[in-house]
């Protein structure tokens, strides 16, 4: 059975569809043959005993009006009526048996027990006889019997009570031939029609076939190349082969538009982590280059050697653990929510925060309620914010604030407000913010230290917690970021959450993790 599914599946879509409608033509064309075949037969043995029926009538009628009854003159009306009617080798039986008086038939040959035909044995003729007997023994009203010379035969028996108590069974029996030559009649025209039909619903169905797949075998084209390595062919527009090739094509035609910028952005971000990467590391071998050129270097040197360093690899640490950070977001264990009591949580994340650096800080009231979140990849995106924030003010009267609401009609969802007076940023870059390795022009230098990968991470995290991450403009005229989570639960619904302390340092928080 395997075998042949594997056979099939090679087979072209075409043909395939071509066989499924000439197996639907042939089961629906056996169908209809089956039921017009019996049909015809019903009809046709119905117009028999209608007939038979009639001559019984007849025959009844003309025994019943002799005069007077006697077994003689009945016998003598049953041979006139018999043989008045014109018989041939098919034609209707009819046969009468008088008591006292004989039978009276039209085909005599079939009742005649003594004497054998030349050219049939003892034993064959016995057999016929038994066979005829069969028309005299068989019961009342309607039957079928199988006789010599003449086939299946439908036979009609009555037994006609006549005035004086004389009592004649008569018979009238039609050959089945005419059924067998109906039915015949049909299986013919079926069978002539159905190669028709066969033919005609290959042809057409082959057809239909190519015009539906034509677009589907242009896809496969498409995929090839694609699969070749080429992203640039796209399915050209579909839209006269039907709705759902035309949604198809559209689908696979994003869908390559998506493959080609995930591309696009991998190599991007390939060469970028490259870059950063080789910033650092050329800075190190350089001055390792120089430090090596030096004989009995001085003390001063090495400790000034040590420090750049010491810079570049905690840099590159830095860089490292951020990237690990965005792998590890299509992971299923990047997350591991929590009930997290929201005012604790952000008071001690706050009170981390404010010794990083001197800026004017604030924070508004924060609500009082549980939120379902991982407090760690929460804690992290916030410090990015708030050490961006720091990175885009000056000291000391630099304005740091953390606004926390509650959302939504019983407040299920909670926004993280970070705003600053700084520079801010630009309607054009808003979204451009969150992309990998991106800087605004006011945050191109990199001896901040900053990766370029901190409000990527901000907005991975709020992603994989069901939210979302965005920046606008602050009333100070700053930069306003917005980390928005759902899964919060306002005091009195959850009383029992546990206080998660969030790290009060790492290495994705570290003031320099700025949108630059």
């Amino acid at each position: 059975m395997s075998r042949l599914s594997g056979r099939l599946a090679r087979v072209g879509l075409r043909w395939r569809l071509a066989a499924g409608v000439v197996a639907v033509t042939v089961l629906c064309t056996g169908i209809t043959f089956v039921a017009v075949y019996r049909g015809t037969g019903t009809q046709v043995r119905r117009q028999i005993e209608s007939e038979i029926a009639g001559d019984a009538g007849e025959l009844a009628h003309n025994l019943q009006v002799e005069h007077p009854r006697t077994p003689a003159r009945v016998r003598a009306a049953a041979d006139d009526y018999v043989h008045d009617q014109p018989f041939a080798a098919g034609s209707t039986l009819l046969f009468a048996v008088v008591p006292g008086a004989g039978m009276s038939t039209n085909r005599p040959e079939l009742f005649s027990q003594s004497k054998f035909a030349r050219d049939e044995t003892p034993a064959a003729q016995a057999r016929e006889n038994r066979l005829s007997a069969r028309l005299l023994t068989a019961g009342g009203g309607y039957s079928t019997l199988a006789l010599p010379d003449v086939g299946e035969l439908r036979l009609l028996k009555r037994v006609v009570s006549l005035p004086g108590g004389l009592r004649v069974t008569i018979g009238v029996g039609e050959p089945l031939s005419a059924v067998a030559r109906a039915q015949g009649g049909v299986a013919r025209a079926f069978i002539l029609a159905g190669l028709l039909a066969i033919a005609g619903a290959l042809l057409a169905s082959y057809a239909i076939g190519t015009r539906v797949s034509l677009p589907l075998r242009r896809m496969a084209a498409v995929a090839t190349r694609v699969d070749a390595g080429d992203l640039e062919p796209r399915i050209p527009e579909a839209s006269r082969h039907g709705h759902e090739v035309r949604v198809l094509a559209e689908a696979f035609n994003r869908m390559l538009d998506r493959l080609t910028e995930a591309f696009a952005s991998q190599r991007a971000f390939v060469a970028d982590a490259s870059h950063e990467l080789r910033t650092p590391l050329t800075v190190i071998r350089g001055q390792l280059e120089l430090l090596a050129t030096q004989r009995g270097p001085a003390h001063e040197e090495v400790r000034r050697v040590e420090h750049l360093v010491r810079a570049e690899i905690e840099r590159i640490t830095r860089l490292v653990d951020d990237l690990l950070v965005l792998v590890k977001m299509e992971q299923r264990q990047f997350l591991r929510p929590q009930p997290v009591a929201l005012r604790e949580f952000v008071q001690e994340l706050w009170d981390g925060a404010k010794p990083l650096a001197a800026r004017r800080f604030e924070l508004p009231v924060v609500p009082v309620g549980t939120l379902r979140a991982d407090p760690d990849r929460l804690a992290q995106a916030l410090r990015n914010l708030l050490a961006n924030a720091i990175e885009h003010t000056a000291p000391p009267s630099g304005l740091v604030r953390l606004r926390v609401q509650a959302l939504g009609a019983q407040g299920e969802r909670v926004r993280f407000i970070v705003e600053d007076d700084g520079a801010g940023v630009a309607p054009e870059e808003r979204e451009r913010v969150f992309d990998r390795f991106y800087r605004t022009d006011d945050a191109r230098d990199r001896a901040s230290g900053g990766t370029g990968l901190g409000l990527a991470i901000v907005r991975a995290i709020a992603q994989a917690h069901g939210g979302s991450a965005q920046v606008g403009r602050s009333q100070e005229g700053g930069a306003s970021f917005e980390l928005e989570l759902p899964g919060f639960e306002p005091h009195g619904t959850s009383t029992a959450a546990p206080l998660k302390r969030p790290a009060r340092r790492s290495s994705s928080a570290s003031p320099a993790a700025s949108s630059g």
